[in-house]
């Protein structure tokens, strides 16, 4: 946080941005690849995968709470901005392709949404760190934080220039939920249209909070179960040689290994979650304070409400007697908490509001960095291919998007 955000100027529509969560993330692998530095192996990496099941619900759980605050303006934005919102499926596009290029499992991951922060906790969540649908939603994250800015920007330009949509439908697609893409897909839009810009900048800024509070919705009940069938139609047809059974197997084993919810709830395990939150909430307050001058008392009681919402939904899904993930508890309890007009919804969003999205994520991708150490062959194994599938995750659903918001736009006529 202390860095902060590097602009790399490409051309005067092009930029490439270096963001907090990529440094946390290359400093966290870094620190477990290199051979000098031995306090951090195998041992710590397994650590990491264990606080990332509690970082995960921090993260769901602002979400949430930032769903409940924008609960009046999701209703009043209208159709187009809602409706682009299923543009997202335009990912899976991305899934026959990974498979022709020899991937397996990890084109779940890869093409069930757009690879950002919230999409990756709940891969995490369903499949466990381990799996390879891990594997591949954490490659394409990696990839997509490379590349992905400066490439949207190429897109929009491109696009824009070549593909007649108004561009107001532009603006609704330049907001798939990650600020630095957003950015860089407006800045080519608001230099060709300049007359529209204040237009195109409400426009994109209103779809980028409705994906920021929606898209994971979308990934958890939509994109994600259409990514499970397609595999398992495609891959036979079209994937390599049998891998298909093997993955079937593997999953099975992952499911046996991961899931802890038969294990119930104790004390012990409380008072653990209790102290790892603590810890957690310490570091992102002072992230806070670093990177946003805010208050660190104020961090502090904000990251105090996500943390009770995050063991709440955590000891939910181990006292339910249908098994349910937490992270839809978690998300439950953060939206109904933070509605307007609900009890606790102006004290909740007073403090939550002062905890940046970006330092969370950036404090949890350093925790990723450590563990996916021990699995770096398996990434350096996904390589140019992973940038294919990238490339085309993000061109899926931005021109989707672009398209279904035009459609929308006509059909009501507001263009």
């Amino acid at each position: 946080m202390t860095i902060g955000v590097i602009e790399i100027k490409i051309t005067d529509t092009i930029s490439f941005l270096l963001l907090p969560l990529i440094y946390s993330l290359v400093m966290g692998l870094t620190l477990y690849l290199a051979k000098p530095f031995k306090y951090i192996g195998p041992e710590q990496s397994k650590v990491a995968e264990g606080v990332m099941v509690l970082i995960i619900g921090v993260l769901i759980a602002k979400l949430a709470i930032s769903s409940g605050q924008s609960i009046e303006i999701i209703f009043k934005v209208g159709p187009a901005l809602v409706l682009q919102l299923f543009g997202d499926l335009g990912t899976l596009i991305a899934l026959p392709v990974a498979l022709l290029l020899g991937f397996r499992r990890e084109v779940i991951g890869m093409a069930s949404s757009i690879c950002r922060e919230p999409n990756l906790g709940v891969i995490i969540d369903r499949y466990g760190f381990n799996s390879p649908e891990a594997r591949g939603v954490l490659a394409i994250f990696v990839i997509g934080s490379m590349i992905g800015t400066p490439y949207i920007s190429f897109l929009s330009s491109i696009s824009v220039s070549l593909i007649p949509l108004h561009p107001y439908a532009y603006a609704m697609a330049s907001g798939i939920g990650s600020a630095s893409m957003n950015a860089a897909a407006l800045v080519p839009l608001v230099h060709m249209h300049p007359a529209m810009a204040t237009q195109i900048e409400a426009f994109a800024g209103c779809s980028n909070i409705l994906s920021f509070c929606l898209g994971i919705y979308m990934c958890m009940f939509i994109s994600l179960p259409i990514a499970e069938k397609l595999y398992a139609w495609l891959s036979p047809i079209i994937g390599k040689g049998d891998a298909h059974i093997d993955d079937d197997q593997a999953l099975d084993k992952i499911n046996d290994e991961d899931d802890d919810s038969s294990d119930g709830l104790s004390i012990g395990k409380l008072k653990r979650w209790g102290a790892l939150l603590f810890a957690f909430s310490l570091i992102v307050a002072i992230g806070n304070v670093i990177g946003y001058h805010t208050s660190i008392v104020d961090s502090i009681i904000g990251m105090a409400i996500i943390s009770l919402i995050t063991i709440t939904g955590m000891a939910l899904e181990r006292v339910c007697p249908v098994h349910i993930q937490s992270i839809i508890f978690i998300s439950i309890i953060g939206l109904i908490v933070s509605i307007p007009g609900f009890p606790t919804a102006d004290f909740v969003a007073r403090y939550v509001s002062q905890v940046e999205l970006t330092t969370i994520c950036t404090a949890f991708l350093a925790y990723v960095g450590i563990a996916i150490g021990k699995d770096w062959n398996e990434f350096k194994r996904i390589g140019w291919k992973g940038v294919i599938v990238s490339v085309i995750v993000i061109s899926g659903t931005y021109l989707c998007s672009a398209t279904i918001a035009h459609l929308t736009l006509t059909v009501t006529g507001m263009i």
